[in-house]
């Protein structure tokens, strides 16, 4: 008996090395026979997007300090990429179609071609209205508690066909997803669209409803809606559409009305995202909601803004990557960021687009899937918006002239979406002096992305270094380049 034990024992043992033996390997990176594309958005230059360079790896001895690097280490991956994009709102709508029709199909390129132009494959829009509409309203009667009047006609006018055309120029691929700004007012206790207030609890069930109306109806327009967010900016009191939810409130309205109700009408798979707001209080929210078992379960994602710099402070990226360190099961997105306070004499002000570089890489080294800009395109005014709140967009439309003029924070934008696929991992990618930032993904076609950005008043040669190999580029004053091998 006891020697068929042994047996037994050993050929366990060698079915487990057998079985260890058998595991295909990870394959490791090499940069063998890959050539190096630089493309290069330089200010002070006609530079935009362009193709500056194509070099080759040579064999790397040791750095020096005196030689500033980017290392860059695709063997190690982290979160997987789900896109990047903008938010067609009324207003965005509502210009694009005062353009010439020529110039609207090339603004459809411009965004949502990955040839023609960056390849934007996320998209966000408005359940009634926001600040960047033309005038407040709601798809019910007030006061119709049954939703027996909901109806989605006014966005049939000029949302609707814009959000068709870009998932079309897409090619189908866009994710689209939802937020409400405000319920209706009588649904609030300041009976207000406007100005804050809050849900009041006898319309939980009702408003929950509300988003299921919204969602079927957008997907009976044979828009397909592949999430939401629970309420824009629940802790901003605006004076446009605005609605406030504590960590509780939207905790307790997720877990015992959306969450459920979304599951019960056959939407269960739509990916909710929590928060919605600025970095600032990110981890409160978070951490209130997550560590609620019930709500925990209907969460997909957290989302966030970057306006938390209006109190005078520094954007607090650190924040981001300290939610994820907790909850790394759940996603992090980037819902809405715009350069506010419009100035048509900004229109071409480089240090727009490096808010948004310096945000994007950031962001995503701190664990980010995904980064949505807030109105794909306003007018010359920085609009419309029904109170005043006049902003930038990567591209405005003038509607006197038909003209579209391409910002710095298009290209900014374009040297991320342009770039890096769906499902590519983000891989290390470390700068040995402050004067560069940078992050990289490695595509599923094996391809590296590295994004580099120069914060220095000067020329800087760095050296691109990956394992034993490297090559020397050349970065020009507050420049941003994505360097594909």
């Amino acid at each position: 008996m006891k020697r068929i034990a042994i047996i037994m024992l050993l050929a366990s043992t060698f079915f487990g090395f057998s079985q260890q033996k058998s595991k295909t390997p990870t394959k490791i990176f090499s940069t063998k026979d890959r050539l190096i594309s630089v493309y290069t958005s330089a200010d002070s230059t006609n530079l935009r997007l362009s193709k500056t360079d194509i070099l080759a790896f040579s064999d790397l001895t040791q750095p020096l300090e005196t030689q500033i690097c980017v290392f860059v280490n695709p063997n190690k991956t982290f979160q997987t990429f789900l896109g990047i994009g903008g938010a067609i709102t009324d207003a965005s709508a509502e210009v694009f179609a005062k353009l010439p029709s020529n110039k609207q199909q090339e603004f459809l390129d411009a965004y949502f071609s990955k040839d023609k132009g960056i390849g934007y494959s996320l998209i966000r829009t408005n359940i009634n209205s926001c600040d960047f509409s033309s005038e407040s309203y709601t798809y019910i009667q007030e006061g119709d508690k049954e939703l027996k009047t909901f109806t989605i006609d006014r966005d049939r006018k000029y949302k609707i066909p814009l959000i068709k055309k870009a998932i079309a120029t897409a090619g189908g691929k866009l994710n689209l997803f939802v937020s409400p700004w405000s319920p209706p007012a009588f649904m609030k206790d300041n009976k207000n669209m406007l100005k804050g207030g809050k849900l009041l609890p006898e319309f939980y069930q009702s408003w929950a409803n509300y988003y299921v109306k919204f969602i079927n109806s957008y997907q009976k327009e044979e828009i397909p809606v592949w999430g939401l967010t629970i309420q824009n900016e629940p802790m901003a009191k605006q004076i446009w559409e605005s609605c406030i939810f504590t960590a509780d409130e939207e905790r307790d309205f997720l877990k015992k009305y959306l969450g459920p109700t979304l599951k019960k009408s056959g939407l269960g798979d739509k990916k909710i995202t929590v928060w919605d707001h600025n970095r600032d209080l990110i981890s409160q929210r978070a951490s209130t909601i997550l560590e609620d078992a019930e709500a925990n379960k209907y969460v997909w994602g957290i989302g966030f803004h970057w306006y938390e710099n209006w109190s005078g402070g520094e954007p607090m990226f650190n924040n981001v990557g300290k939610v994820h360190e907790m909850y790394p099961d759940k996603n992090l997105l980037f819902t809405e960021g715009c350069v506010e306070k419009f100035d048509a004499k900004k229109l071409q002000l480089w240090a727009n687009g490096e808010r948004y570089g310096r945000s994007m890489i950031n962001d995503f080294n701190n664990g980010t899937v995904g980064w949505t800009d807030w109105n794909i395109l306003l007018d010359e005014n920085g609009g419309p918006n029904h109170v005043g709140n006049f902003c930038f967009a990567p591209i405005h439309g003038n509607t006197k002239t038909g003209e579209l003029i391409y910002t710095p924070s298009y290209y900014f934008m374009g040297h991320f979406s342009k770039f890096i696929g769906k499902n590519a991992k983000r891989i290390s990618s470390v700068a040995s002096r402050s004067q560069l930032l940078t992050t990289s993904f490695l595509n599923q076609d094996g391809k590296v992305v590295t994004v580099v950005m120069s914060q220095s008043d000067k020329k800087i040669i760095y050296n691109l270094c990956i394992g034993t190999k490297y090559t020397e580029i050349s970065i020009l004053p507050h420049a941003i380049q994505t360097v594909v091998f």
